[in-house]
């Protein structure tokens, strides 16, 4: 057996004996045998398109096959241009941030949660830093508590390696 062709059979693919027709003009013609619903289309100079394989009979339509093709493209262009592709971003801080460098940080995470992005607050340890690990927590509680209600916590503050990380999305 030859190889399927993607899409919907057309004129002498379909292999149903007799079809649910549907004219060019979307009125229903009834149940048909095979060759009346060819003759149709090829009057009309139109392909005869199985638009439901799975139904008892087979629905066929009288359309430009061309013509459909160029529409089915068409949606499914539209409907990759209308995702949304959520990244997600980082912010790196230290757990003896100044307030400046702060509110610098703060201001991007806004701007990232407001594009829908996810953010991921990355707070490095060095050194004996690493023995306080409750004041880089604190920075991360302060980060979580000014914005609110505007986020959700996908990942709570937990330790990886030598860094605390913490995942947030908008919501």
């Amino acid at each position: 057996m030859p190889p399927r062709k993607e899409g919907p059979r057309i004129n002498e693919d379909i292999e149903a004996q007799s079809v649910r027709l549907v004219a060019a003009d979307g009125s229903m013609v009834g149940v048909v045998e095979i060759n009346e619903a060819l003759g149709a289309a090829q009057a009309a100079g139109l392909d005869l398109v199985e638009v439901s394989p799975n139904a008892e009979p087979p629905v066929c339509k009288v359309l430009d096959y061309g013509r459909f093709k160029y529409e089915a493209q068409k949606k499914k262009n539209e409907a990759r241009k209308k995702q949304k592709t959520i990244e997600v971003k980082e912010i790196k801080m230290r757990p003896g941030i100044e307030q400046h460098d702060y509110d610098t940080k703060m201001r991007s995470v806004r701007r990232f949660l407001d594009d829908g992005d996810k953010v991921k607050v990355t707070l490095r340890f060095r050194g004996r830093e690493l023995a306080h690990q409750e004041v880089g927590r604190a920075v991360l509680e302060r980060v979580q508590s000014e914005l609110g209600d505007a986020v959700k916590v996908e990942q709570f503050p937990k330790m990886e390696g030598r860094q605390m990380v913490m995942v947030m999305s908008p919501r």
